[in-house]
Parts: structure tokens; sequence; C-alpha cells
């Protein structure tokens, strides 16, 4: 499996009785918010990083306590950064990496370990979703627009190597054009479910009762009618 998605759900979604729990299989192509890392990509895990930006600067955690405690939210500007007036941040402490210090080196530049738009996913991600489509009989894109063209390379790599491709999408994509694309209009949580459904049946026991409490989990919040879905205008 190759998501797009950083946010680390796919593995949360794997159940305690499945019988593959290791959440290597999945390629996240665009990184993960559940590690931070430095320039030298000395790796951290998010909590442990914020557990220690916490105990370095105390007075800024009662006060991200006190907002959580009176629902006060910050000001959001457009391009998502907060903006607190009135604030000297001269006095904030970032954490240094601790596996730079080990080598002599001192670096407090940290960063979330997703790819941010304009840059670009490393040669060794690229690699692997590669060897992963190739390694395939057909790829199924759910989902997606394609907007993204390390995602949209992927389906032109299929079609290079003759392999059958479908796209499983609500409204247009990158992909609509290509001639060598099947694609399906529809909602992708209810034609998933359906085939889960359809493929399961004949389950028995720990099996279809696993299968059973994952359809029926999870939280579903459909679009707002006037979202905007044009045609994605990602550069290629």
């Amino acid at each position: 499996m190759i998501t797009q998605n950083v946010d680390g759900l796919h593995q949360k979604a794997i159940p305690k009785e499945a019988p593959l729990k290791d959440p290597g299989h999945i390629l996240e192509l665009h990184g993960t918010l559940h590690t931070v890392h430095c320039r030298r990509n000395h790796r951290i895990d998010r909590e442990k990083f914020q557990n220690e930006l916490s105990r370095l600067n105390p007075v800024w955690k009662d006060f991200a306590d006190r907002m959580a405690r009176t629902g006060t939210e910050p000001r959001t500007n457009p391009d998502g950064d907060v903006d607190i007036g009135g604030v000297d941040f001269s006095d904030f402490v970032l954490p240094v990496c601790e596996a730079c210090l080990a080598e002599g080196v001192r670096d407090d530049v940290m960063k979330p370990a997703v790819i941010f738009f304009g840059e670009s996913i490393s040669q060794e991600v690229k690699q692997r979703s590669f060897s992963d489509v190739e390694a395939s009989d057909r790829v199924l894109f759910i989902g997606t627009t394609l907007a993204t063209y390390s995602a949209f390379r992927l389906l032109k790599h299929a079609i290079e190597l003759n392999k059958p491709a479908m796209l499983l999408n609500l409204g247009p994509t990158r992909a609509h054009g290509v001639p060598e694309v099947e694609i399906i209009e529809a909602a992708s949580s209810d034609v998933l479910r359906t085939a889960i459904r359809a493929l399961t049946r004949d389950l028995k026991g720990d099996p279809r009762r696993m299968v059973s409490k994952l359809l029926e989990s999870g939280v579903v919040t459909p679009p707002p009618d006037d979202m905007d879905d044009r045609a994605p205008r990602a550069a290629g």
C-alpha cells in the first residue's frame, strides 16, 4: 500500500488481532507527522519532542494548557501560521538534536518528517514507490486527484509497464483524459465497504467479528456542499 496521508491512521487501523501486524508494508509517500527530524535526518518521536518542548518552556506550556482549558483559539493566518500578538518569543528554547550532540554537532533546527509543498520526496522513497508498482499485477488509486506529481508519476509508471490501472474518486482528477485508466466516479467509502462485505461474507468466528468491527468504526465527515471541486492545476 502506498499512501499520501501523513497522519498514520493506516497503521492505527490495523487491528491487534490481525494476522499481519507489521505496518512496514505501508509506504508513506509524503512522510509522517508522527516524527520530527533535524537537518542531518536524525529522527525523534513527536511525543518525545513535544514533551521536551514543554519541559524547556514551562511558561509556554502553562499558556497552552490555559488556552486548552478555556477553549481559547489563537488567530490563524491564511498560510496556517498562528498569530499570537504582543508576545516575546526571544526566551523560547528549542531542543537540540541529541544524536547530533553525540556526534559533536549542535543542531536545533527540527521539522515534521513530512514533505512540504516545494520539497521533493527522497530518492529512497521514490525508488520504493516505483518498486511497489513494478511488483504489483495492477494498481488501484483510491480517493485522490493525483494533483501531486509524486503520485501522478506512479500512474504514468504503471501505464509504461502496461499494468491495468483504475481510479476510484468523486470529481475531476489528473487521470481524466488518460485513456489507459479506468475511472469509477463514486464515493470510495461506499465502494470499499460493499467490496469488503462481498469478499468476507463466508468468514466465520474471530475473522468475521474483526471485519464487522472495522466496518462499524471510524468517523465519516461528508464534504460541504459549497466545496471547490474544480480540476487540480498542479504543475507536472
